[in-house]
């Protein structure tokens, strides 16, 4: 039996942190005036009380969590932070569903991005400043998660990313607060630096701050309908591209970077790949792009990369109907979609980690079969790569693309035609938001999806941003057993 009690002690912990998070858009709202200040005040209180009552009648509870009960924290972690991060949507003046609620505050904490709200623009700024919140904070959630906990449970090949601090004797140690805290000091000065090149580069304070939350957590929640588009300015999407980037790539090599490890950054392969696989996306998107118009090199070039760099990174952001560049256009988009960035950053999709390991396998077969007698190992970083994670990748690798394929024909059996319903499924397993054609593309939203729909999507984005097995684990028999 898994002894739940220090499960629900983080639990509390964590809702009560999140309680206190709503005070933020309450006071924001109660300074400018609006009236939903309440909203957030009353979520803030219902939060507090749940997170509190559960910290106190749980205290005590410290001892070292097994794998087990690792697993199941992380699921009951992101859905009760989901649920209750949903009632200042839920109980807002947008009049909207609990459904619709909770898609909001999943595609926010996951940092996909998708949404079902309209008319951005007219949305009081409380709602606006808690959606980006979400996004910040499930991005730093998510680093936290893939340095700690996902190495020690060996998901997916995360096993290679092991720190050391996090582990003992196979327990899972849920302290290590020395590597935890400067992550999120390091992630608050990112922040701060991309606020303020937003201020300089002519956004207002309230733009800046949002844009910056939702730009570094790679989540892609904006204030405008027309999302970066609404402020036509080259220099703001150049600083999105950069600041996209700087989200995708590892937290822990700025650490390195930053205590004298000169050069960490791009000593390691992943860097080097990401910024190669982003390079041959740009080419192909700059061949598929077809203007109506003849347009200037420069701006076109921006906006290839603008929107290459937001697909792949499972920001979301658009500038353009990308999907109406041409049929090679959504085909290049499509792909894209599942690629992702780094591991131990806020990016999304596969990981670029994984098909490191899948194209250094392939190389290894055919160098087998062209020289049957010799001996080929199989190399990550210049280290050899154990069976156990090539083994974990290519299940990943295959559960990833299960469960896309069964989404995708869920959605379909509801009615979605199918552009909707394989770009809507790619979108909410990679975390990328935006999908194609014109309900769910990159000038569309989610609002006019049938609610069965809405949380079959939320489940995705739930398997995606918890790399799959995480997830399907707890629905073995064999985890549940003694």
């Amino acid at each position: 039996m898994i002894d739940l009690r220090p499960i629900l002690l983080v639990t509390g912990v964590l809702l009560a942190t999140l309680g206190c998070a709503m005070m933020i858009p309450a006071l924001y709202d109660l300074t400018v005036g609006n009236e939903d200040w309440l909203i957030f005040a009353a979520s803030s209180i219902v939060t507090l009380f749940v997170g509190v009552s559960l910290a106190f009648a749980n205290r005590g509870r410290t001892e070292n969590f097994s794998i087990k009960q690792a697993f199941l924290l992380t699921n009951i972690l992101w859905l009760s932070l989901t649920a209750f991060g949903a009632l200042p949507f839920a109980w807002s003046h947008l009049n909207i569903s609990y459904t619709d609620a909770f898609f909001e505050s999943m595609s926010g904490i996951t940092t996909t991005g998708a949404t079902i709200l309209t008319d951005l623009d007219k949305v009081p700024p409380g709602i606006l400043l808690w959606r980006a919140l979400l996004q910040w904070l499930g991005g730093l959630g998510i680093i936290v998660m893939a340095i700690s906990l996902l190495p020690i449970l060996q998901v997916g090949g995360m096993q290679l990313f092991r720190v050391e601090g996090f582990e003992t004797e196979g327990k899972f140690m849920p302290r290590a607060t020395q590597i935890a805290g400067s992550l999120s000091v390091l992630y608050l000065a990112i922040t701060t630096i991309c606020a303020v090149a937003y201020y300089l580069a002519g956004m207002s304070v309230f733009d800046a701050v949002v844009h910056s939350m939702t730009t570094i957590a790679t989540g892609g929640y904006s204030t405008r309908d027309a999302s970066i588009a609404y402020f036509s300015s080259p220099a703001i999407e150049v600083l999105t591209i950069i600041f996209m980037i700087v989200g995708s790539l590892p937290f822990v090599l700025y650490l390195k970077e930053l205590r004298g490890g000169r050069g960490a950054l791009f000593a390691d392969s992943q860097v080097r790949w990401f910024f190669g696989t982003l390079a041959i996306f740009c080419v192909l998107a700059f061949i598929a792009y077809q203007p109506s118009q003849p347009e200037p090199l420069g701006p076109r070039l921006i906006t290839i990369i603008f929107n290459v760099v937001s697909i792949m990174t499972g920001t979301g952001y658009t500038t353009t109907a990308y999907d109406n560049w041409s049929a090679m256009a959504v085909v290049v988009f499509f792909v894209l979609m599942f690629i992702g960035g780094c591991s131990g950053s806020t990016s999304c999709g596969i990981k670029i980690f994984r098909f490191q390991i899948i194209f250094e396998m392939i190389r290894c077969r055919l160098q087998a079969v062209i020289y049957p007698k010799g001996v080929f190992v199989e190399r990550y970083n210049g280290a050899p790569i154990a069976d156990t994670v090539t083994s974990a990748v290519m299940g990943f690798f295959f559960l990833f693309l299960l469960c896309f394929a069964v989404i995708a024909t869920l959605l379909s059996l509801i009615g979605l035609d199918t552009v909707t319903a394989l770009s809507a499924a790619a979108s909410a397993v990679s975390n990328v938001g935006p999908g194609l054609g014109q309900i769910v593309g990159p000038v569309g939203n989610y609002a006019a999806l049938p609610d069965s729909a809405k949380w079959i999507l939320s489940f995705g984005m739930l398997l995606g941003r918890l790399e799959i097995f995480t997830v399907i684990i707890l629905f073995t028999p064999t985890y549940w057993r003694s």
